[in-house]
């Protein structure tokens, strides 16, 4: 019947996940980085093949090197080509995986089939979820999600019969989750946490036990049911030091493999993000303001957990907390630690579910700031397991189990049902860019970022006036925002705006000196037929990059138009050295050498 049960079980955690989140497969790609994961990305759109799959090893995309994820797109691509419909469908289906997994796992080491139903539903019906699922590019959380939770049912099995066939298995799955990303690399931590509860392999270290003893003290070798002179009975032996400590040993021995994982991966993780530019320096973000972040953002995490309304794509980083906020936030987090920490006894549940949830989000509350948000809803996916067991068990453990069983499925039941359809509702939000962006600007305050990418979505609809009213909203916001400025410059260009187009590229070299700020104001310089000041702006961009084969084009077409003609050919050589099939280069070659020729 248990086992009827967990069919059941699985059956219905498939179907709700289908009705919360199936609208997705008919939403599209947003302007958000799934242009470059996927939609612009040629190693993606060529599909899975020998040279995507070296690249795959090679690349960093977004300032994050993940080849697991980056080889499931390409895959992807083979199979649904540009239909972002086939590409969310399965990212849910990893989604609905890793709750069955979570279940599983629950039910496996509790015995106990509905809690741990009903913390895997929490899991996957929460709104929070939305933005790992619908998210195209959030692709790297649902797999690494999948593989990690895969890793820590392994375990489980591994700790039931300690055989190493199935703790090389947890380790594998552990591998493959931080090539997916590296979001847990705190799973060590976690398991050391699960070796408390519910595993309880800690308390035969902390505990006496009960072993039978004989009259004068020896341990018996055999229990005698008769209470006799010379029988047997059961005393409180506290386990010897030396077996403690070998106990306790061999719980962190075995970590150690998964800790050097972590560790590397963290590495890699931090060269990636910092050649991408994404990690900010002490000196835009110190740390005194990323720590009290961090602080008041732990206490938002919860508030979303427990009240998930008017959730966004992207929360603008807030440089100046007030001192309430941030003491009121140290107290709850202190509160609830010192409480756990007393009740670990009788609840072991709470000190496990609390540290779950406060370890897991190290990695992502902003110690080391990556990217421009304060906190991102994606970033609670593994974190927020935590909450669930700590709520659902605590339900169990403070309620008589038969009285008020009725009102406590009433209840569940009412729960689910809400998140279900904020979930359904979130999910349309993230339709297309403009519904996803204007409904962000409705729920956020100074969403400079939001202003940008709506004002991208719109002028590709051709609403370009109203998209420059965006850009403008994001300059006026954040002027050290570079973003607006390339659209604006972009916009103005379309439009045949040349000099407005110009003074937009001006500000963005100004704010960042990036190649490709600086190419594109030489080709608008070249445009006005400035080609001395065009020539200068394509040789700053060749010394950030020297081995970029469309700004020697450029040149070349600069100094063509200038009528040195020597110095244009040698620029089109370089252009099909570094890209032999240029045809375009090879083209203008043969021009400017027949016009040397000429002359």
């Amino acid at each position: 019947m248990n086992k009827n049960y967990k069919y059941l079980i699985i059956i219905l955690l498939i179907l709700t996940s289908l009705i919360a989140f199936g609208s997705i497969i008919g939403n599209d790609f947003i302007n958000f980085d799934d242009n470059v994961y996927i939609t612009e990305n040629n190693y993606i759109k060529a599909g899975l093949n020998l040279e995507t799959i070296k690249w795959t090893f090679s690349a960093v995309v977004s300032s994050n090197w993940h080849p697991l994820t980056l080889l499931s797109h390409a895959l992807d691509w083979s199979l649904f080509g540009a239909n972002a419909g086939g590409h969310h469908l399965v990212s849910l289906l990893w989604h609905i995986g890793s709750a069955i997994l979570l279940f599983l796992f629950l039910s496996k080491t509790t015995g106990s089939l509905w809690p741990s139903a009903f913390v895997a539903a929490l899991y996957a019906l929460h709104p929070l979820r939305v933005e790992s699922v619908a998210w195209a590019s959030e692709r790297k959380d649902v797999l690494s999600m999948f593989l990690g939770l895969a890793s820590i049912y392994a375990y489980a099995y591994y700790v039931e019969s300690s055989k190493l066939s199935k703790y090389y298995i947890s380790l594998m799955f552990f591998a493959l989750s931080l090539l997916a990303k590296p979001m847990l690399v705190t799973l060590p931590f976690v398991f050391l946490l699960l070796d408390y509860w519910p595993l309880g392999r800690w308390q035969k270290s902390f505990q006496p036990q009960l072993l039978p003893v004989v009259s004068d003290g020896a341990l018996a070798k055999k229990k005698v049911k008769q209470r006799g002179a010379d029988s047997t009975e059961e005393k409180v032996v506290a386990l010897p030091l030396i077996n403690r400590a070998k106990i306790i040993r061999s719980l962190l021995w075995e970590k150690l493999p998964f800790v050097f994982l972590a560790i590397v991966s963290c590495m890699v993780t931090i060269w990636a993000q910092s050649k991408g530019g994404a990690v900010a320096s002490l000196d835009q973000l110190p740390l005194i303001d990323r720590m009290l972040n961090a602080i008041v953002s732990y206490i938002q995490y919860l508030m979303k957990i427990f009240w998930p309304v008017n959730l966004a794509i992207f929360y603008p980083y807030r440089q100046f907390l007030p001192l309430w906020q941030v003491f009121g936030a140290a107290s709850i987090l202190l509160g609830i630690s010192i409480s756990v920490i007393y009740a670990i006894k009788k609840a072991p549940f709470l000190f496990v579910g609390w540290f779950w949830y406060l370890g897991t989000l190290v990695p992502v509350i902003g110690l080391m700031q990556v990217g421009k948000q304060s906190i991102a809803d994606r970033y609670t996916y593994f974190p927020s397991i935590g909450i669930a067991i700590m709520l659902v068990w605590s339900v169990v453990y403070l309620l008589p189990k038969v009285r008020l069983r009725k009102i406590i499925i009433v209840a569940a039941a009412i729960i689910l049902v809400a998140l279900t359809f904020l979930t359904w509702q979130q999910c349309g939000y993230w339709k297309n860019s403009v519904s996803l962006f204007s409904q962000t600007l409705q729920v956020t305050k100074d969403n400079y970022l939001a202003h940008n990418n709506l004002g991208r979505a719109l002028s590709a609809e051709g609403e370009n006036d109203e998209a420059i009213g965006h850009y403008r909203e994001a300059i006026a916001i954040n002027p050290s925002y570079v973003d607006p400025h390339y659209n604006l410059a972009d916009t103005f260009v379309k439009q045949n705006k040349l000099d407005q187009a110009i003074e937009h590229l001006r500000e963005a070299v100004r704010i960042t000196p990036s190649f490709a700020a600086l190419n594109n104001l030489g080709v608008n310089l070249e445009r006005q037929l400035k080609h001395e000041e065009a020539i200068y702006y394509y040789r700053k961009a060749l010394l950030i990059e020297p081995k970029n084969p469309g700004i020697h084009f450029n040149l070349g077409v600069a100094f063509g138009n200038k009528g040195e003609l020597k110095e244009a050919a040698e620029h089109f050589r370089q252009a099909i050295n570094l890209k032999p099939d240029y045809g375009e280069a090879r083209q203008a070659l043969k021009l400017a050498q027949g016009l040397e020729k000429r002359q």
